[in-house]
């Protein structure tokens, strides 16, 4: 099931998101840096399912302009000739660069060239045709982003999973600057695309229990071997949460199928040096880099007429400061707290949306550079290439910053199958010689004591699936592990959530019979925030992550 579930997924999307570009358009100074704290952060996890954007800043800007224009101590500046020249220097290095290093240097280059574009004013009769510059500029952008991202950091050798070594990474990355989550999530690609973390946070807020950190560590094909992998021996314990959701299902406790994705874990090199005690660890920090500082265009009473200088750093940290509230104009702090940078909602620079081409996987290709770029002389690197960039894992790129992968294609059964081959539960490798007992019972077992005896608790959300999904011996498995679970969770001392036939004909919540979309996902979410049995845990004083 999870091949076909793989090879079903027919999207590609901008690689790494644009949360650490865009974060430096609101950072002035060079100076050590700390996580941005602002209303922006907020903004920028509402769903899509929920966002109705406000208008942006050129919306408004485009019906105000007496306003812009009133402006005599912000004299007019050529906003789109400092862009021209930052293009320039990106379009010549992107030619060359071959390091995480020289791209991380091409995608601040790209951040820049945007915000000196989107400066021009609305009453410039370059206007027009600068809005199309800037989107030819987030383009490019974007994919110097995901060569930045294409090169592993994680000092460790493959656990024989391309979505556990990332997940991996990510996660310790995110404990590095944020600490550990209160909440984490656990369990398969169910789990992986069925609970999204911005979602809970922002329900759980609602309902009164703001500021828990979330983070979903869910792996595609995960079994309970492969959960009990991750908490008791993977993870160390100062990195583990305050809190675990395990969502997943039935398919993830039979014994009697063959454990692929454990199998392969198990044999790997990483575990053998996991086993030896050589833990994954990420780079440590360098604190004689000196910060790279660049140029971004000053808003003035609302707009970019006066493009002044200010300055903003790549430091050595990969979190951010807003150094001083008092140093942003008003106008540009009006637009970040209504969720917007530049124009653009934040939401959509942080989460960029997925594209289907032609109904395959669209590979993201160099934008290629303009005519008027072609001649300029090359630039020369500042340190030579250390390791070439490796091709970018399509799964991959589809995972957030808080470890969720957003699906937005709806299932419709009448289409689904033109394509794939329809496989009954009888012929179902993941229900194959049934049996709730054996190894996955003794994984789950094991992670029940270990939660108990940290005195982490424990809540297991069963995931929903369609109707059409359910044929009879699926739905046999279902009752069977429901009963189970029910009973385990009397007796062991955890909570059980039942979900898995709470919308079995709502197809639209449903990227395919058995996963959800992330309309499914925020629908999850928002029950589990509204479920008042459930005692959450108080927020640590911590950084938020955004």
């Amino acid at each position: 099931m999870i091949r076909h579930y793989i090879a079903s997924i027919s999207i590609s999307t901008l690689k790494r998101t644009c949360a650490t570009a865009t974060a430096l358009a609101l950072t002035v100074g060079c100076s050590s840096t700390k996580p941005l704290n602002t209303a922006a952060a907020e903004g920028a996890i509402t769903s899509a399912a929920q966002a109705q954007p406000p208008e942006t800043i050129l919306a408004q800007n485009s019906k105000k302009p007496k306003k812009l224009v009133s402006a005599p101590s912000c004299p007019q500046n050529d906003g789109f000739t400092e862009a021209v020249n930052f293009a320039t220097q990106a379009s010549n290095l992107a030619q060359s660069a071959n390091s995480k290093q020289d791209w991380d240097e091409v995608a601040a280059l790209w951040v820049q060239a945007v915000a000196w574009m989107q400066a021009v004013p609305p009453s410039s009769p370059k206007r027009a045709f600068a809005e199309k510059k800037v989107v030819e500029y987030m383009k490019n952008l974007t994919y110097s982003q995901q060569q930045a991202g294409a090169t592993r950091q994680l000092n460790s050798a493959s656990f024989s999973s391309d979505l556990l070594n990332e997940q991996l990474e990510l996660y310790l990355s995110y404990v590095a600057t944020v600490g550990p989550p209160d909440v984490l999530i656990v369990g398969s690609s169910r789990a992986l695309q069925g609970v999204d973390p911005k979602q809970l946070k922002q329900s759980l807020a609602a309902n009164g229990r703001s500021g828990l950190t979330i983070f979903n560590f869910a792996v595609n094909g995960a079994t309970a071997q492969v959960v009990d992998f991750q908490l008791r021996r993977l993870l160390k314990p100062q990195h583990l949460p305050q809190m675990i959701v395990w969502a997943d299902g039935v398919r993830a406790f039979n014994s009697g199928r063959v454990d692929r994705t454990f199998n392969s874990i198990i044999a790997s090199e990483g575990n053998q040096l996991l086993v030896a005690g050589v833990r994954p660890k990420l780079p440590e920090d360098e604190p004689n880099v000196t910060p790279l500082c660049y140029r971004f265009p000053q808003p003035c009473r609302g707009s970019f007429q006066r493009a002044q200088l200010s300055t903003a750093s790549i430091g050595t940290k990969s979190e951010l400061k807003l150094t001083s509230a008092t140093n942003i104009d008003r106008g540009l702090s009006r637009e970040v707290r209504a969720g917007f940078l530049f124009g653009y909602p934040l939401k959509l620079l942080l989460n960029p949306p997925l594209q289907v081409v032609d109904g395959a996987k669209s590979q993201l290709k160099p934008i290629a550079t303009p005519v008027v770029f072609q001649n300029a002389p090359y630039r020369t690197l500042s340190a030579p290439a250390t390791r070439a960039i490796g091709p970018v894992n399509n799964l991959a790129d589809l995972i957030d910053s808080n470890g969720f992968m957003s699906l937005s294609d709806r299932y419709n059964p009448n289409t689904y199958y033109n394509d794939r081959p329809y496989v009954s539960g009888t012929y179902d490798r993941d229900y194959e010689n049934f049996n709730l007992g054996g190894k996955q019972a003794q994984a789950f077992n094991s992670v029940i004591a270990f939660v108990k005896t940290r005195k982490i608790p424990l809540v297991f959300v069963n995931l929903p699936l369609t109707e059409d999904y359910l044929d009879g011996t699926r739905r046999y498995a279902e009752q069977q592990f429901r009963q189970q679970m029910q009973q385990l969770s009397r007796q062991k001392g955890f909570a059980f959530r039942d979900f898995s036939q709470r919308w079995p004909n709502r197809n639209d919540y449903f990227f395919d019979p058995s996963h959800l979309n992330q309309f499914g996902a925020i629908a999850v979410s928002r029950l589990i925030a509204a479920d008042t049995s459930i005692t959450w845990p108080r927020p640590k004083s911590r950084s938020i992550d955004g």
